[in-house]
């Protein structure tokens, strides 16, 4: 079956850090785009990070400087590093890929990062 997936949320005080991961599973072919969405209660959901198959990224503003995504091929994985977090980057986390193979996207589960002031 082909999905997404996700790991690495938790609880963590403003400050700390934690490290999301997200891996295919199945057959997903030729992803030409990898990204990080996030939702918090009572809000849209919007991007935080995305990286395409030829390297270029993006970022929300609120992250630059503070967040990292990075990608293994060979290993079909996905990270985001998150680091010096804060109250508002209390949301849920999704995954998403695009494959050009299928002309579709995929998303993960979805994991809750919760960060406490």
């Amino acid at each position: 079956q082909e999905q997404l997936v996700e790991s690495g949320g938790g609880l963590v005080q403003a400050g700390g850090s934690l490290r999301l991961s997200c891996t295919t599973s199945g057959s997903i072919y030729t992803i030409v785009s990898w990204g990080w969405y996030r939702q918090a209660p009572g809000k849209q959901r919007e991007l935080v990070a995305r990286m395409t198959s030829v390297g270029t990224t993006d970022k929300a503003d609120s992250v630059k400087g503070r967040f990292t995504i990075s990608i293994d091929d060979a290993k079909e994985t996905m990270w985001l590093q998150m680091n010096s977090l804060k109250p508002e980057d209390t949301a849920i986390y999704y995954c998403y890929v695009y494959s050009a193979h299928r002309g579709r996207e995929y998303w993960g589960q979805g994991t809750q990062v919760t960060v406490s002031s």
